[in-house]
């Protein structure tokens, strides 16, 4: 039980280190907001994880983000195989070729 109360410090104490890193090492305003938002949803399936371990719903969080992540890479090839069915090869030759020069 302890081991696994400091290896959850230990990870959030690492992932703070590595935001704080990333932030420092980002040029500019305008990319910080979006990288603190996406490193807060980060800090709260961190701080989730113990949680979901007790509860036993872990393994059924992970199954849906892989359905998810199953869904969306299904999606973009069918968008890919949509695109590619519809294009004319002809559109990407040089003018010099379609002339036959």
């Amino acid at each position: 039980m302890l081991d696994a109360m400091y290896e959850w410090i230990r990870n959030l104490a690492c992932y703070l280190v590595m935001i704080t890193a990333v932030l420092e090492v980002i040029p500019g305003k305008e990319y910080k907001k979006y990288i603190r938002f996406f490193a807060g949803l980060v800090m709260i399936l961190l701080l989730m994880t113990p949680i979901l371990k007790l509860t036993g719903m872990e393994g059924s969080f992970l199954k849906l983000y892989r359905n998810q992540e199953y869904i969306q890479e299904k999606r973009t090839l069918e968008q890919q195989e949509t695109y590619f069915e519809t294009v004319d090869i002809l559109d990407f030759l040089p003018e010099e070729l379609e002339r036959g020069e």
